[in-house]
């Protein structure tokens, strides 16, 4: 079974790569102002985005125990894991370029890298031993986080805070404990004898091959789809009308006003983009605009603008 794919992992990354791309040009149709979906600060959006990204971490898990087993392939595992990281770190050279400030410093493929040399050991233990460890990985943020953990050093751990905001931030607690929690349930199925089971589905129609296509291809297809759907919105925004021009002008204006701050560009960009989002998820967005003197709505505005600024833990949607 080793050295064969099973139809309903790759059918399964594909529908997270499908979920994925939908997340991503839901976020772009928002960030150009086309939508005004809270997509930066909804709750639904927020849990859409974390369910995406622990399918891949989850999955990664799987995909480790079925590799290595029945014996560690230590060559295939670096190779692997080099693509990964080379990945990861065009990732944040690309966003660094592009957000400035912003940029993903530790987001899902760097946690996929180390949550891989984490799980590692475990493909080669019994099942309880991964089931501990993830539990351990989820409890973490409850007893471990300290100020000592604060800062750039050690964002990866999870356990402090960042003090940054960030396009992509997935650390390693929790999120390593989903992919120790994918090499015990793989190996759990195969106890139970499931994984053969499975292995009779197919999903041979043409929406199930090529949903398994980008499963095959997942990482690349990460990589390419935001540029190609970022790119997109944004030539739509140069070439066609402005849309939400109120809500534009509010961001412009603001980002211009917060520059007179020791905030840098892109964080006040960001945390007035996320003002706005706030405004409209309270309501008064509509409000403010009717009645833009109403001392009552501009407190709560300054409110959450300063909310916004100085919240070390909000961060922009995942990528």
């Amino acid at each position: 079974m080793r050295s064969t794919r099973l139809a309903v992992l790759d059918l399964a990354r594909g529908l997270a790569v499908v979920a994925m791309a939908i997340y991503h040009f839901s976020w772009d149709l928002s960030w150009f102002a086309y939508v005004d979906w809270p997509v930066a600060q909804g709750t639904g959006w927020r849990i859409f985005a974390a369910s995406i990204a622990g399918s891949f971490l989850f999955l990664a898990g799987i995909s480790l125990d079925f590799a290595h087993h029945t014996g560690i392939r230590w060559q295939a595992f670096w190779r692997r894991l080099g693509v990964i990281v080379a990945a990861a770190a065009a990732v944040s050279a690309v966003t660094y370029f592009t957000f400035g400030d912003t940029f993903v410093r530790f987001g899902i493929l760097h946690s996929i890298a180390l949550s891989s040399l984490i799980a590692l050991p475990f493909t080669r233990l019994p099942v309880v031993f991964a089931v501990l460890a993830a539990a351990l990985v989820f409890s973490l943020p409850f007893w471990a986080a300290s100020p000592a953990f604060d800062g750039q050093v050690w964002l990866w751990t999870g356990l402090g805070t960042p003090g940054f905001a960030s396009v992509d931030y997935v650390p390693l607690a929790p999120w390593a404990g989903v992919t120790l929690a994918g090499v015990a349930v793989s190996k759990i199925f195969r106890n139970l004898g499931l994984w053969q089971s499975l292995s009779g589905l197919t999903f041979s129609h043409r929406p199930g091959r090529l949903t398994r296509f980008l499963g095959r291809h997942s990482l690349p297809v990460y990589l390419l789809h935001q540029p190609l759907l970022y790119g997109l919105v944004w030539t739509a925004a140069q070439v066609g009308p402005e849309m939400d021009r109120s809500a534009i002008a509010f961001v412009r204006n603001c980002t211009a006003s917060c520059q007179g701050t020791t905030a840098t560009p892109d964080i006040c960009q960001a945390a007035c983009g996320c003002t706005l989002d706030y405004l409209k998820a309270d309501g008064i967005w509509d409000k403010l605009l009717a009645e833009p003197e109403n001392q009552s709505l501009r407190n709560q505005m300054s409110n959450r603008y300063s909310q916004c600024l100085a919240d070390p833990e909000w961060q922009a949607p995942v990528n």
